[in-house]
C-alpha cells in the first residue's frame, strides 16, 4: 500500500510540474534574431521570460535554481513524466501557441505517443533539404546561432563579458590545443526547434565521452547570469574526422528539463554529410562546433551579426559557410 501512495503522489507531483511549466509557456518574451532570408531583425518568441529572470536574476530565485532546477533529479522527474502517455495531452497547446508546421513531420499529430516523442520528432526529408557541395559547410541542426573567428583557447565568449576555456569544456586539454586560432560556432536550440543534430561532413566519428554536470537552462538570461555555464552543465563531446574539414570537435549541452542527449551514431562507422548524430530529449539545449584553423570560412552575414551581438536563425542542411581553400 506504502508502495502504491508514494507512486500515486509521485504522479501526482509530475503532473503539477507539467501544469506549472504550461503556465510558464504562457508568459512569453520577444528578442531579436537576424533572418538571413529577408536580412532583417525579426521578434522570435522565448517561453518563460518572467520565469527565467526570476530563477536567474532575483535572490531568491537564484537559490531556487541552485537548490531545485539545476538539479538532475529536477530534469529527470519532468523527463520521466514527458515519456508518459498522459503527456501527449500538451502537445496540441503546444503547437498551436508557437505554430509549429506539422506537415513536415512524418508522424501526424495523433500518433505520438508522448510529449517527448513529439519533441524528438522527425521530419520528411523535403523539410530540411542539405547543400550537397562537398565544399560547402551546413548547419547541423535547428537554431540560433553565432560564431567566432580565431579563437583564444582560453577565453572563448559565452556571451559577451563571459568567457570560458575549451580545456574547461571538454577536460582534454591535448585534444583543446587542436583548435588554437580556430573557428567556434554554438547553435542554440529552444524548446520548439527541431531537437535532432547532424554531422555537417561525411567522415569518421569517434568515441564518445560524458561529462556530469547541472541542469541550468542555456536562454540568454542564464548565460549572461551563470559564468562558463557550458562548463557547469552536463555535456558530451566527439570528434568526427571528417573528410573536408579536418578534425570536427562535436559538442552537445544539456539544459533544463533535458533529460536526455542520446547519441544515435556508430562510432568508428563512416557517416555521410548530414547523417543523424543524435537527438535532445524535451528541453532548450546547445550544439557547439570547433574547426581547427584554415579549415573554414563561415558566412560574412553570420560575423558580422555575431560581432554586433545577434544570433542568426538557421535551419538543419543549411549553408553557414565553405570549406578553407
Amino acid at each position: 500500500m506504502e508502495d502504491i501512495c508514494r507512486n500515486c503522489n509521485i504522479i501526482k507531483l509530475m503532473i503539477s510540474l507539467s501544469t506549472l511549466f504550461y503556465k510558464v509557456l504562457a508568459i512569453v518574451f520577444m528578442i531579436q534574431v537576424y533572418n538571413r532570408t529577408t536580412k532583417s531583425y525579426e521578434e522570435e518568441l522565448i517561453a518563460g521570460k518572467k520565469y527565467i529572470k526570476w530563477t536567474y536574476e532575483s535572490p531568491l530565485g537564484k537559490n531556487v535554481t541552485e537548490l531545485i532546477a539545476k538539479r538532475k533529479f529536477f530534469s529527470k522527474i519532468y523527463g520521466m513524466y514527458c515519456d508518459t502517455k498522459l503527456s501527449t495531452n500538451k502537445i496540441p497547446d503546444f503547437v498551436e501557441e508557437f505554430n509549429i508546421d506539422m506537415t513536415m513531420t512524418e508522424k501526424k499529430m495523433d500518433e505520438f505517443t508522448s510529449f517527448n516523442d513529439f519533441f524528438i520528432r522527425k521530419l520528411i526529408p523535403e523539410a530540411r533539404p542539405i547543400k550537397k557541395d562537398e565544399n560547402i559547410l551546413i548547419s547541423p541542426g535547428d537554431g540560433r546561432l553565432t560564431a567566432y573567428e580565431n579563437i583564444d583557447l582560453n577565453n572563448i565568449v559565452q556571451i559577451k563579458g563571459l568567457t570560458y576555456s575549451l580545456k574547461e569544456l571538454i577536460n582534454n586539454e591535448n585534444i583543446a590545443n587542436k583548435y588554437k586560432n580556430g573557428v567556434c560556432l554554438i547553435l542554440r536550440l529552444c524548446p520548439t526547434d527541431y531537437h535532432r543534430f547532424h554531422f555537417i561532413d561525411s567522415g569518421i566519428p569517434c568515441e564518445n565521452h560524458a561529462i556530469k554536470g547541472h541542469y541550468y537552462s542555456v536562454n540568454p538570461i542564464a548565460l549572461n547570469s551563470i559564468p562558463k555555464l557550458f562548463c557547469e552543465n552536463k555535456r558530451e563531446w566527439s570528434l568526427l574526422k571528417s573528410d573536408n574539414f579536418g578534425d570536427v570537435l562535436n559538442i552537445e549541452v544539456g539544459a533544463t528539463c533535458v533529460g536526455s542527449i542520446i547519441q544515435t551514431y556508430s562510432p568508428n562507422t563512416r557517416v555521410n554529410k548530414g547523417d543523424e548524430k543524435g537527438y535532445f530529449k524535451f528541453g532548450g539545449s546547445t550544439t557547439i562546433l570547433f574547426f581547427e584553423k584554415n579549415r573554414v570560412k563561415i558566412d560574412k552575414d553570420i560575423l558580422e551579426q555575431s560581432n554586433s551581438g545577434f544570433e542568426c536563425k538557421v535551419q538543419f542542411g543549411e549553408s553557414i559557410g565553405v570549406k578553407f581553400l
